[in-house]
């Protein structure tokens, strides 16, 4: 490979799994095949640091490129930050990592192994996961593009038409999945989220995080379901719940029914706030490696029906569409954005930099639309 070639890499952050894409300088993706393996958050910082670096290197390795070639990192994980780069209390990561100054260590550990500095920054994940999307839909269509995304918390990203991220005035904007759900309309009790709070989260009612309470409110319900004689562990139960559903498991299904109608709620929300006219929806449930034709269907169906009861402007004026970067969706965006950082386009990176000036890095948020991708 020519050592002048210069890549872009994303790493994304989950609780669960840590992932690695990458993009060309035209912002062409090197690959959709993900690369992931686990955070090692129980580990701390060290661990997840190391795992990481090894993702990094293993991404490299695959596609031919050395740490040469690298042209920037993008880092995309979890808000909410005390600072720029430095963790806040995370609703699914240990604890012990609030104050953790991840950036800082990050840019040590890659100087470290490429034995030069690259450029680092970062970006809240869920913000992240709409960039790509966004840059594919507006090719074709233009208006902005509100994404939304449940896995083990609910991503939320809002992508201006002309391809601007939106991110708010501390990295914070677009947080739909901690207001407040209208629980009592969907038959059920305030459920806890994983930040703290107790006024029943959006994101408690819509991604992985809340199935276990969903399950043990909806299973009595079924009192012949295997689940309820089951000596299974309650995470091992919802772990399942999605591949039940794609062969029709009346409690899955009734599951997913549920979460469909409170993904309307966040998108008739969403739509109130930001007046997008594309819904982007990602997420597991959406995969098309794991999900069937018919319940991607039944799931989207629920969520418009669910939404076009609150909205203020009519259904048919919001254009849906199934997420197509799946479970990479946040390390291309991590990429975008530091490839952008790289060469901003005239005048998008004062802009950015108006919108947070305590960081350079927030000139990463200004995505301008030049890939074919």
């Amino acid at each position: 490979m020519n050592c002048q070639t210069k890549i872009f890499l994303g790493i994304d952050c989950g609780a669960t799994t840590s992932k690695v894409g990458g993009v060309d300088s035209a912002g062409e993706p090197l690959s959709m095949d993900l690369r992931q393996s686990s955070t090692n958050g129980e580990g701390g910082p060290g661990a997840i640091i190391a795992g990481w670096i090894a993702g990094v290197e293993g991404f490299l390795e695959t596609h031919g490129f050395g740490w040469n070639n690298v042209g920037g990192i993008g880092l995309a994980i979890p808000g909410p930050y005390l600072a720029y780069g430095v963790l806040g209390r995370q609703p699914n990561l240990p604890a012990e990592l609030e104050g953790w100054q991840f950036l800082a260590e990050l840019r040590r550990a890659v100087a470290e192994r490429a034995s030069y500095a690259i450029r680092i920054e970062t970006a809240n994940d869920g913000q992240l996961a709409g960039v790509p999307e966004a840059r594919l839909i507006q090719r074709a269509s233009p208006g902005s593009v509100l994404m939304l995304a449940p896995g083990s918390g609910l991503g939320c990203s809002f992508v201006h038409a002309d391809g601007r991220v939106f991110g708010g005035d501390h990295q914070a904007g677009v947080i739909i999945c901690h207001l407040p759900a209208p629980y009592e309309r969907l038959g059920l009790p305030r459920f806890r989220c994983g930040c703290g709070r107790d006024w029943g989260c959006i994101e408690a009612y819509t991604s992985i995080s809340g199935l276990p309470q969903l399950l043990e409110h909806l299973l009595p319900r079924y009192p012949d379901h295997e689940f309820a004689r089951s000596p299974e562990s309650s995470k091992s139960k919802v772990l399942s719940l999605r591949g039940r559903a794609q062969y029709g498991d009346p409690l899955a299904l009734e599951i997913f029914d549920m979460q469909a109608r409170a993904m309307g709620m966040a998108v008739a929300a969403g739509c109130m706030a930001y007046d997008p006219t594309h819904i982007v929806i990602g997420g597991g449930l959406m995969d098309q490696a794991s999900t069937t034709p018919e319940f991607r269907a039944r799931y989207l169906r629920g969520i418009q029906e669910s939404a076009s009861e609150m909205l203020w402007v009519g259904i048919g004026e919001l254009s849906f569409h199934e997420a197509r970067f799946g479970d990479l969706s946040q390390a291309i965006g991590a990429s975008l954005m530091i490839l952008q950082a790289d060469s901003p386009a005239p005048g998008q990176a004062a802009a950015s930099r108006a919108v947070a000036p305590q960081t350079d890095s927030m000139a990463l948020l200004s995505i301008t639309k030049q890939s074919n991708f």
